[in-house]
């Protein structure tokens, strides 16, 4: 007599996403446009370290109870690599974004999505000078054109627009956050063994009480938070999709594909910034927006090749 197993039971949505490397790291650029849009739309209303100390540490707690399990299977393997885990804390949590939204302060949009767009070549460059990692053929082919594609969308399609953008303190600020984030996101691919909850559970949370003293030296000097409904907005939407949701995508893609074949996704950013100033300020869509998608779709599935 033979005994039948039962079928195997299909994956769940969130399995399968898991494994979707493109997906994910579509959503993450997604996620961090509307967090560079909302950034400067609230420059002035929300002191910006403050609000990079509650985004970590309310993501840090949302997360909390999905990873609570996690943690304590892998507590030992955390205190042994503390200081690697310290150190992306640092760099892909508390330095960048203070950086960031402090530039933002200083800075029109359009200059932020332009210095966003160099962030695949730090990526790059970190890789390079820490693991040894060289960019293949296609990966410079890729981020080259994609590059292209993000400099028409801004450029609106005339070179000469370049000559009449001004680059303060604000565009310095930024570009130093991406420097940066550039280090982490070599760094996270040798990341300790633990599971990507724990994870970035943790280095979000450490990453927020690193910048408790920048808080309080915000509030000790009258920078305070106003709360009213602009600032309760801001802080879901940076608490849940910018960070918790994006950085769970951002960790998990590199760990599926690498940084050189992710970071190329960087160029989605300002994609989705134009989408949105078309769909919610009324822009019109015109011809550079098409081309500027096209090229940065074609270097993105250039770069993120095997």
């Amino acid at each position: 007599m033979t005994l039948l197993s039962a079928p195997a039971r299909p994956p769940s949505p969130i399995a399968r996403l898991a494994n979707q490397p493109y997906v994910l790291l579509a959503l993450m650029a997604l996620f961090w446009a509307g967090n560079i849009v909302l950034g400067r739309f609230v420059a002035h209303h929300v002191p910006p370290v403050t609000l990079t100390a509650i985004r970590w540490l309310g993501a840090s707690a949302l997360l909390l109870p999905f990873a609570w399990s996690h943690l304590r299977r892998d507590w030992p393997t955390i205190r042994r690599n503390l200081p690697q885990l310290a150190m992306l804390a640092l760099t892909g949590f508390a330095i960048n974004n203070a950086l960031a939204y402090w530039g933002l302060q200083y800075t029109q949009a359009l200059n932020a999505l332009l210095v966003q767009s160099s962030g695949p070549l730090f990526v790059a460059l970190w890789a390079l000078l820490l693991f040894g990692i060289r960019l293949t053929l296609a990966q410079g082919l890729g981020i080259t054109l994609s590059l292209t594609g993000v400099l028409t969308i801004l450029l609106r399609g005339d070179v000469a627009t370049l000559a009449a953008i001004a680059f303060n303190r604000g565009d310095i600020m930024i570009t130093m956050a991406l420097v940066v984030f550039g280090l982490y996101s070599a760094l996270v691919m040798r990341r300790p063994k633990i599971h990507a909850l724990s994870l970035t559970a943790f280095t979000m949370g450490l990453g927020g009480l690193m910048l408790v003293p920048g808080a309080a030296w915000e509030a000790w000097h009258g920078n305070t938070l106003t709360f009213d409904a602009i600032t309760m907005a801001t802080v879901a939407y940076v608490v849940i999709f910018p960070s918790a949701l994006a950085y769970l995508f951002f960790n998990r893609g590199i760990a599926l594909i690498g940084p050189n074949r992710a970071a190329p996704f960087f160029h989605l950013i300002p994609v989705f910034g134009s989408a949105m100033a078309i769909l919610f300020l009324g822009e019109r869509l015109q011809l550079f927006h098409l081309v500027g998608y096209a090229l940065v779709l074609a270097g993105i599935a250039f770069a993120s090749r095997k």
